[in-house]
């Protein structure tokens, strides 16, 4: 299996390997913001529930904006919008940290919502490009797989951070200070993200105008019964994923008091298990007949962890489920993408991405909102429930539209 992955990794031309470099500092840089922001706005004196509303707003710019950042990113060209998007994002993640009043933090998280949006959706398109058949899942689930492992040195890091700064700065290690002084440092290393995504060589878009008669791309592309078969699966994943995994470190922290040293190691072994796990998925997709069987295979498996984490009383049983369930339902995260890219023309890519990104963003928008009512009325016991649930469903609706073949659809079902 290694000595596979290394002939294929050989392949990949440079453009790909600058774009692993470059998720390798983004993973590195947002597991640092991620660990802590939640904690940050708390420790600021807002509620969970205004918690929830921050986490919410990107999902909401992406929302109502996704569509067109889609085309956009058609029309830009992948290297153009991915360094747009980490640069509008960098500057507005700042803000957040900068400003006092809760209207304009909700405004910068906005406006991060919609870079993310372009770097995010042109990410898959860019990779389709600069793959081919044999190395595409190979890349898709490496490219998250660094990603992941380069987010367990961020918390190994960043957990160690707080207690420094509380130090330098007199104040408690819980206090808003100390936390911000880390996301700073999140901000600066994202920075260096635009250097290699900077040095890579992408052929100019070619521009492809549609006849009067023709439908416009995005409805041409939604009306096709696939797009539809793998965008609700992906709403459903989306809202289960929003009213739960964005508050996993509020969860231990409350339930099990979990200090932020063992909290960074905890979700350091997460990226490195999650992202060895999305190394090996393209072998384990082999192993099982189709990217579709290990997708289904993984997905249900990690539903069963999750309820062991939700529902133990001892942190060492919570820890390892919570383990066993980041590996197993990212590991077919890529794994789908991969499936769900190779039905679509390569002149809309970063459409067909949006509206695949849109419905899972949909979740986004309102789930942590409501997460954080329920939160603060009943903990965390109903969203486990819910979540679970979720997964399920959609997890059977990728089998029952899928289970036939991972070969790509006929030509007249293609987008």
């Amino acid at each position: 299996m290694l000595h596979s992955i290394r002939q294929q990794m050989a392949s990949l031309n440079r453009s790909a390997r600058l774009f692993l470099i470059a998720m390798i500092i983004d993973g590195i840089a947002y597991s640092a913001w991620i660990l802590f922001y939640n904690f940050y706005i708390l420790e600021r004196g807002f509620s969970k529930e205004y918690l929830g509303l921050v986490n919410a707003m990107p999902s909401i710019a992406a929302l109502i904006f996704g569509i067109p950042i889609g085309m956009l990113s058609d029309r830009w060209g992948r290297k153009r919008s991915m360094m747009a998007g980490v640069g509008v994002s960098i500057c507005f993640m700042a803000v957040q940290l900068l400003v006092s009043s809760p209207n304009l933090i909700l405004i910068a998280a906005f406006i991060v919502g919609l870079a993310n949006m372009l770097f995010y959706i042109s990410q898959a398109p860019f990779m389709m490009n600069a793959s081919t058949h044999d190395n595409r899942a190979l890349l898709f689930s490496v490219s998250f797989g660094l990603w992941t492992i380069s987010g367990a040195v961020g918390n190994l890091f960043a957990g160690q951070l707080p207690d420094l700064f509380s130090r330098i700065l007199q104040v408690p290690a819980r206090d808003a200070n100390a936390y911000r002084a880390v996301l700073l440092i999140s901000v600066g290393l994202s920075i260096l993200t635009l250097i290699p995504l900077a040095m890579i060589h992408e052929e100019k878009v070619s521009q492809h105008k549609n006849t009067i008669n023709e439908k416009p791309p995005f409805w041409r592309i939604f009306s096709k019964p696939i797009t539809q078969k793998l965008a609700i699966p992906n709403l459903l994943l989306g809202f289960g994923a929003a009213i739960l995994i964005p508050y996993m470190n509020v969860f231990f922290l409350d339930k099990f008091a979990l200090p932020d040293q063992q909290l960074g190691v905890l979700f350091s072994l997460l990226a490195v298990f999650t992202g060895i796990g999305c190394i090996i998925g393209p072998r384990l997709a082999h192993v099982l007949g189709g990217k579709i069987r290990a997708v289904v295979a993984t997905q249900i498996a990690s539903v069963v962890f999750l309820l062991i984490l939700g529902y133990s009383p001892v942190l060492a049983y919570a820890s390892i489920s919570f383990l066993m369930r980041g590996v197993l339902m990212n590991l077919a995260v890529p794994l789908f993408h991969a499936f769900a890219m190779e039905q679509v023309d390569d002149r809309h890519f970063g459409t067909f991405n949006s509206i695949m990104e849109l419905n899972w963003q949909t979740g986004y928008a309102v789930g942590p909102y409501i997460s954080g009512i329920i939160q603060q009325q009943y903990g965390f016991n109903p969203l486990f429930a819910i979540t679970a649930i979720l997964y399920t469903c959609a997890t059977l609706m990728v089998w029952v539209f899928f289970r036939s073949s991972d070969r790509l659809p006929n030509q007249s079902e293609a987008c």
